[in-house]
């Protein structure tokens, strides 16, 4: 399975989760089989607010999971569309998240209770 993180630097376990996933700086995509990372800079962190394209940011990866700070409902629903599923990350780092998200610690993210504006997060 591939985690697909949000990030503020490309460093690895150690990198910072970032509040939002359309606009961070990075993802780091984890993958649980072969216990390997992979850092993409997110060559579309600097849309218009609803202009997102979570799907083109990934640049077409097997990404199954996204665990982010935060995420608008169009955004949920593209992800949804193409079986990723969504959740909700806590602050901290990777390596937090994949704790977390093994412990099965985390909620998941739908259109209803997925943010309406930037500052719900």
């Amino acid at each position: 399975m591939k985690i697909c993180i949000p990030t503020e630097t490309g460093e690895g376990k150690t990198a910072s989760v970032y509040g939002h996933f359309g606009s961070a700086p990075y993802f780091t995509i984890y993958d649980t089989e072969a216990q390997a990372l992979e850092v993409v800079d997110n060559v579309n962190s600097h849309h218009e607010h609803g202009t997102c394209n979570p799907i083109a940011a990934l640049q077409g990866r097997a990404v199954d999971v996204v665990v982010t700070g935060g995420m608008g409902a169009r955004a949920v629903m593209m992800l949804n569309d193409q079986g990723i599923k969504v959740f909700r990350a806590v602050p901290g780092t990777v390596d937090t998240i994949i704790g977390n998200f093994s412990a099965q610690d985390l909620e998941e993210l739908t259109v209803h209770n997925s943010c309406a504006s930037h500052g719900c997060h």
